[in-house]
């Protein structure tokens, strides 16, 4: 049900847009579960020019959003005025701030200001004065009954790894909200206040950091590691809040703030369901549950479906795209989006009519949960001028498609024999999206799959962790099934980054854009969906042994010829530790694959007799995840008593962790097991909700696979370049 005070806006809104057992392992407890104090911040503006100096000339206003709903922080005057001020170093600071003060009264004293002569003080009195902090309308959540020892945490057999599960287990305890509803702003014509939370009526968990608000996609990842930790209950109140969002707006925002009600995220709310019936048997969710996720893929279906004819067969096929109805920058990343446009730093400034175009592709962009990366560039260059060339509304993305097919078949099997007709109907669409998948994203000869890209009606040859994502979902192409041979070609990039890299498997391997969606950047969700991959192979096609190049080759040579569309020589550089860390690795021969051991790679675990090439994938792959995600959060203050000590001080200094105890990151390295990713529109955020839940999955899944392991030190010692992590 609806709040009170949010009829109001969900009226306007309607309106605007019409329409197997192991042996018993002994735990320690190492988890506080104490309920957290939420510390409410109020960032101080700090204007990085004098506050006498007066703000530089504005581009006009972008066209009112109809979706946008309030009068301060939609796109206009207020929005564009305080952002080109750049009073905080990340803009979702001001949206994420509810006035003290009616829109009306803000807005009267807005207008006091002359445009051309309004000062950075000025702006600064006027935020101090006129909004309170950011996340006011958030409280710390109490999870009851809360297990500081899982089931899960048994099948994690080395002591140390073991106690770092539950310690991320624990976090859950932090990360848990609830809707401050005393602080939520009236409605949004005479309401006492305004603000952009959305307020839900169940607790959920957060990302962590600046997302402080309940997340789509990322709510996936954390439900796989929240059903781990046996927390039911939020797994279902985070199901009911994506219901009541559906319910209130047709489909489920970004997140859980107005400014993203022009868009969604990766649905995966099917799935979400599915999951949970599956693990707690709890089939009542489902009266509710399948008449809303009906709802949701309608709109996936009217409102980013569109037919697409093939240029390889001549058939057609409905298959979606990201493509956000949006004409101005993001509220949340406001004066990003502004620069990309305007500053002559990036070229000639866009006109209005481009701008606007342009405003639309980085809405999409974020819609993608990809944002931003190389792959949707249609000139990829770094930074601000490769992003002015993003074409992701004319994309026919790989991933997108792949988990609507698996939302149609999970729903087909949620209805079963109850609703034969509503099952035989979403069977027939995910049968068009499969074929339509295979005949136009599907290369045989590369063994790989690409975006189609409408606007050269093709096939991209841009390789990315998306090519992963059909058989995540069950679409097999016959290639793939022919020959165990096939079978490890589809794989075989995961093999070069084990044996060629440090870290885990990146999204795509273009390492200069600066994007935090490209190379050298990895993420949580993409090693999920590759050992979730590996295991959707028919067994009979994974009995082989890994593998191996011949003689002076390294692991490039078994990448099927043309997949990566990068020479060898192209692909990202290893770069050397300690004195010799002003180089890379030899780029290319077997002198490359500096990770490879005897039947396994650094920090990839232990082989075992008579191993299949995709267990020993699987293997490393986990291995490797557990290990970036241990040795960044030693290298943050992270320690654990009689197992892992505390790094000194003169160490933790380097990494700026004097007083921190240890950082779960949102992304990680290729390059390097105890450091975060890097790049993109906004700093590394700690927290994390969805590395938290994959850890979690991968240690319930490969607990009695995961080795301790070596984190490199932060200060190598003469003669030696590494450490070991329980040292």
């Amino acid at each position: 049900m609806v709040t009170p005070k949010w009829v109001a806006l969900v009226s306007l809104l309607r309106l605007a847009l019409a329409a197997p057992q192991v042996p018993t392992t002994t735990t320690t407890n190492f988890v506080e579960t104490s309920v957290p104090t939420l510390t409410i911040s109020t960032s101080v503006p700090s204007p990085t020019v004098p506050l006498t100096a007066t703000l530089p000339s504005q581009a006009p206003l972008p066209p009112v959003q109809p979706w946008c709903i309030g009068q301060i922080f939609c796109p206009g005057a207020v929005l564009q005025t305080v952002n080109i001020a750049q009073l905080y170093s990340d803009p979702k600071t001001f949206v994420d701030k509810p006035t003290s003060k009616s829109a009306q009264h803000v807005l009267a004293d807005f207008a006091t200001f002359n445009l051309t002569t309004v000062t950075e003080g000025d702006l600064v009195n006027f935020v101090d004065n006129d909004f309170l902090g950011e996340g006011l309308e958030l409280e710390a959540a109490v999870l009851t009954n809360f297990n500081t020892n899982p089931a899960f945490l048994s099948n994690v057999t080395d002591p140390l790894l073991n106690a770092f599960a539950q310690i991320v287990d624990g976090y859950w305890t932090q990360l848990a909200r609830n809707t401050n509803q005393s602080a939520v702003c009236d409605d949004y014509t005479n309401g006492e206040c305004e603000g952009t939370l959305i307020p839900l009526n169940h607790t959920f968990i957060v990302p962590g950091g600046r997302f402080r608000e309940q997340y789509y996609w990322d709510s996936y990842w954390i439900i796989q590691g929240l059903l781990k930790s046996e927390l039911y209950p939020i797994v279902n109140a985070t199901l009911q809040n994506f219901m009541d969002e559906i319910d209130d707006f047709g489909f489920i925002p970004n997140g859980g703030r107005t400014y993203y009600l022009d868009r969604s995220q990766p649905p995966l709310f099917v799935n979400m369901v599915y999951d949970y019936v599956v693990v707690t048997n709890d089939t009542s969710i489902l009266q509710r549950a399948l008449p809303l996720a009906e709802i949701e893929l309608a709109w996936w279906a009217s409102k980013r479906t569109i037919e697409v004819t093939s240029p390889y067969t001549n058939r057609s096929y409905m298959l979606a795209c990201y493509s956000v109805n949006n004409s101005a920058p993001r509220p949340e990343s406001y004066i990003t989006d502004y620069l990309i446009a305007n500053d002559p730093a990036n070229g000639t400034p866009l006109t209005q009519q481009e701008a606007e175009a342009l405003y639309g592709e980085l809405a999409s962009a974020a819609e993608s949960g990809w944002d931003f990366t190389a792959r949707f560039e249609m000139f990829p260059q770094f930074g601000d001028p490769g992003l002015r060339t993003y074409n992701i509304r004319n994309t026919i993305p790989i991933c997108l498609n792949s988990i609507l097919y698996k939302a149609h078949t999970l729903l087909a099997d949620l209805y079963g024999d109850s609703n034969s007709t509503a099952s035989a109907a979403h069977l027939q669409i995910a049968a068009n999206i499969r074929a339509g998948i295979l005949d136009l994203m599907w290369d045989a000869s590369k063994l790989a799959f690409y975006d189609f890209n409408l606007t050269s009606n093709a096939r991209n040859s841009f390789f990315s962790a998306a090519t992963y994502y059909p058989v995540w979902v069950g679409i097999i192409p016959d290639e793939v099934l022919s020959s165990q041979s096939n079978a490890f070609g589809y794989f075989a990039a995961v093999n070069l980054v084990m044996n060629k890299y440090n870290g885990t498997v990146p999204t795509t391997f273009v390492d200069w854009t600066g994007q935090q969606w490209d190379a050298p950047n990895t993420w949580a969700p993409h090693q999920y969906i590759i050992l979730e991959a590996l295991n959707a192979l028919p067994p009979n096609l994974t009995t082989n042994a890994l593998p191996t190049p011949g003689f002076g080759q390294s692991t490039y040579a078994l990448v099927p010829s043309g997949q990566l569309n990068l020479t060898e020589s192209q692909l990202p550089g290893q770069p050397l530790r300690g004195a010799q860390a002003s180089q890379n690795v030899t780029a290319t021969g077997p002198g490359s694959d500096i990770n490879t051991l005897n039947g396994t790679v650094v920090n990839g675990g232990n082989s075992s007799f008579g191993e299949g090439w995709a267990t020993t994938l699987g293997r490393e792959v986990a291995n490797r995840y557990f290990t970036s995600a241990l040795c960044s959060w030693h290298a943050t203050g992270g320690s654990i008593p009689g197992l892992l000590p505390r790094l000194p001080n003169s160490e933790l200094n380097l990494t700026g962790s004097v007083n921190n105890t240890g950082n779960m990151y949102e992304k990680f390295s290729m390059l390097n097991v105890d450091s975060s990713g890097s790049g993109g529109e906004y700093t590394v955020q700690a927290g994390f909700g969805w590395t938290n839940g994959v850890l979690l999955w991968v240690a319930a899944n490969y607990g009695q696979l995961l080795v301790a392991p070596v984190c490199p030190a932060l200060v190598p010692s003469a003669g030696s370049a590494s450490s070991g992590a329980a040292a």
